[in-house]
């Protein structure tokens, strides 16, 4: 965003090829079964992949998925190998590049405690296992559309943020919902950043909390989120680029202030409150005509709203005056 070396939509040699030898071998693992003896010659970052494996199965929420999918909400285009889409994203938490995958297993999902207050009937603090008891999980496919004109598409498990509305109990003066991600810089490095506004703030109306498009997502790929995806619980709102969906939330805040969001505070002439699709408004450095799809290198035209004006146009009636698309 405003820290970038080279072009969202540049996918560099030296990021994705270490992917898919990763994504091989972890494959080579799960063929062999975790009680096989390594065979000479066998190097030390498998048996770091077997580790890492061992663990994410240990993940308090892993019997949970896979979850049944929605099928009301369908896709136009097959979905993203996870090879890319679990390790080429935005976390700035974890620094400015896209392989931040390694750096976020720093992470710690347990415990994790959401707090839920300001303009509700009664605040409250709970923690992520039990919240998911509480939520109704399902299974959507989404296209991701990054403001950096790069795309995905992926199966995001987790639940309608109205279900999380209802248990929230907000206020009828409340009209806007406020978020914060984590902070702690001694597991996440990028957060020594002393020129960002940190924790990582977003926002949206009621409104659009309660559309039926907004999901609060902890897994992707029937199985848990993975931390540099966003673990334990993040925010998917489809027809937005995808700054707006913010990852591992700790706090959700009800006002009847509009919130000031972090990339608002950073640069706010080129991201703002709003951040809808369109491609007949470009960013004031690049075109958002068309977009890259990562994984297959192929550029497609961009869709209003990202193709899901049916859904959400209709919350920006009256809002001519608003900046509704940066």
């Amino acid at each position: 965003m405003l820290i970038r070396r080279n072009r969202g939509w540049e996918l560099r040699e030296a990021a994705a090829t270490p992917e898919a030898v990763f994504m091989e071998r972890r494959a080579l693992l799960k063929a062999m079964g975790f009680g096989a003896l390594l065979i000479p010659g066998m190097t030390a970052a498998i048996a770091s992949d077997a580790a890492e494996d061992a663990k994410d199965s240990t993940d308090p929420s892993a019997g949970l998925y896979p979850v049944k999918r929605n099928p009301h909400y369908k896709l136009d285009r097959p979905l993203t190998d996870p090879k890319y889409s679990e390790y080429y994203n935005n976390f700035y938490e974890f620094g400015s590049e896209k392989d931040i995958a390694d750096a976020a297993q720093a992470l710690k999902i347990r415990p994790w405690t959401i707090k839920i207050d300001g303009m509700v009937e009664k605040p409250l603090e709970i923690g992520i296992d039990d919240l998911l008891k509480k939520m109704p999980l399902e299974e959507r496919l989404y296209r991701h559309r990054c403001v950096e004109a790069w795309s995905m598409a992926v199966p995001w498990s987790g639940f309608p943020m109205s279900a999380f509305l209802a248990l929230a109990k907000p206020l009828s003066s409340a009209k806007y919902v406020r978020m914060e991600t984590f902070l702690d810089a001694s597991v996440a490095s990028g957060q020594k950043q002393f020129w960002y506004p940190w924790p990582y703030v977003e926002g949206v109306t009621i409104a659009e909390a309660g559309n039926e498009l907004a999901f609060m997502v902890t897994g992707m790929y029937g199985k848990p989120m993975p931390k540099q995806d966003g673990a334990p619980l993040r925010l998917v709102l489809p027809w937005k680029y995808g700054f707006k969906s913010i990852k591992s939330i700790v706090r959700v805040s009800f006002t009847d202030k509009q919130p000031v969001t972090f990339w608002q505070t950073v640069q706010g002439d080129e991201y703002g409150f709003w951040a809808n699709v369109n491609p007949e408004v470009p960013h004031p450095r690049w075109s958002q005509e068309t977009e890259r799809e990562i994984g297959t290198d192929k550029r497609v035209p961009t869709l209003k709203w990202n193709g899901y004006g049916e859904f959400v146009a209709h919350l920006y009636d009256g809002l001519g005056n608003e900046k509704l698309f940066i």
